[in-house]
């Protein structure tokens, strides 16, 4: 197999088959939740996950380091850490010094580990944050948004990765490289989804609840409540009808990435439960990717974020981006096959019908051409507006 992966706080295997399906080889998987543990080994006939209690890291260092893996990922449970949670630390953060523990006792070449964004300032993070740097490991450390990485949601999280000889920022632009430009709705990811809107419960009644394929859909929870039939229509809702549900587990589980083949053993609510705490499969792989290439030394294509930076300010570039995205959002385009020429004269059409300042039109227009240089190869050109 090629480059040797264990997984510990594997759930389901949303990490492990996004690794494996960038040419890893997954030789080992960690959990401790009997149901995650059953799905896991469905989908994985060539190797097994093994129930163990990764708090105790002596016993699971001696299980793993004779495996000598080149690599461990992992995503330690992360409700102490989220939004949705008590917003304060507790037992299951501090199964992310655990996680540091483990990879700092077994000492791999690379680690990665994936959380919630809310962890990267957390106090376990800092105190395992000090383990991977007294065990020599060099850090590339980013909150980034999945939607941008292959995957239909909003979901963003922070995603450490470690080599004990690189250092730190070492796969920044590896990452990016794997970044897309513009945010994936559903309906581009999966043109045959089998619904146009849905029911996703909300947080609270002052924010809507009803939801079209035609944007990114809202962060997969481990929850999935039915609409209750006393719900009343929120003034965002992208439609009226009462006819809307919430989606399957299989549909949840297409917009967390997972091959329509994926094998999902369980009650309902533990299949709710396993697919909202995976690790998007798309956003795992191009991660996955990301490693690969600056392990195989690749040189990755560059961003057009670090195109624009090699010419301008961060704040000037991450302006730039943000009028390519708005623009994108008066007149859609596909980055992949995007005429800059044709764009801009049905751009103009559409600012004779909004009502955008002059300043803002003129911002737009320079970003488009600057998109526009950036994909015929033609080196940052520096602009004096």
């Amino acid at each position: 197999m090629s480059h040797s992966v264990v997984d510990l706080f594997a759930g389901c295997g949303g990490m492990s088959t996004g690794f494996s399906q960038a040419g890893f080889g997954v030789i080992a998987a960690f959990e401790v939740w009997d149901a995650a543990i059953n799905c896991y080994n469905d989908n994985f006939p060539d190797h097994n996950a093994t129930k163990a209690d990764l708090s105790n890291v002596p016993a699971t260092v001696a299980i793993i380091r004779p495996l000598k893996p080149e690599i461990i990922v992992g995503g330690p449970p992360c409700q102490d850490f989220s939004n949705a949670g008590l917003r304060k630390e507790g037992n299951r953060a501090a199964l992310t010094e655990s996680f540091a523990e483990i990879v700092c006792a077994v000492k791999p070449g690379f680690f990665v580990m994936e959380n919630v964004a809310r962890a990267r300032t957390s106090h376990s993070y800092s105190l395992a944050r000090n383990l991977f740097k007294t065990a020599g490991y060099g850090l590339t450390e980013l909150v980034l948004d999945a939607n941008y990485f292959g995957v239909p949601q909003h979901r963003k999280r922070f995603v450490v990765i470690g080599s004990q000889k690189q250092t730190d920022n070492f796969l920044n632009s590896n990452l990016l490289s794997q970044e897309t430009l513009l945010p994936l709705t559903v309906r581009e990811k999966y043109p045959d989804f089998p619904v146009d809107f849905y029911y996703r419960h909300p947080r609270s009644y002052s924010r809507r609840a009803i939801f079209t394929i035609d944007e990114p859909a809202p962060t997969i929870r481990g929850v999935n409540r039915p609409k209750p039939p006393t719900y009343k229509p929120h003034k965002n809702d992208k439609s009226l009808s009462k006819n809307i549900t919430a989606l399957s587990y299989k549909q949840r589980a297409l917009l967390q990435t997972f091959p329509n083949d994926y094998i999902w053993s369980g009650t309902n609510t533990e299949k709710e439960q396993m697919i909202g705490n995976a690790v998007p499969v798309e956003f795992a792989r191009r991660i996955a990717s990301a490693l690969m290439s600056f392990i195989n030394k690749q040189e990755p294509q560059k961003s057009f974020i670090s195109w624009l930076q090699s010419g301008m300010t961060n704040e000037s570039a991450k302006d730039v981006l943000s009028h390519l995205r708005y623009a994108d959002r008066i007149l859609p385009f596909v980055e992949d096959d995007f005429n800059a020429e044709d764009y801009n004269k049905q751009l103009e059409k559409c600012f004779k019908r909004t009502k955008l300042s002059s300043t803002n039109q003129q911002k737009i227009r320079r970003a488009i051409n600057l998109f526009s240089n950036y994909q015929l190869g033609i080196d940052f050109i520096r602009l004096s507006r």
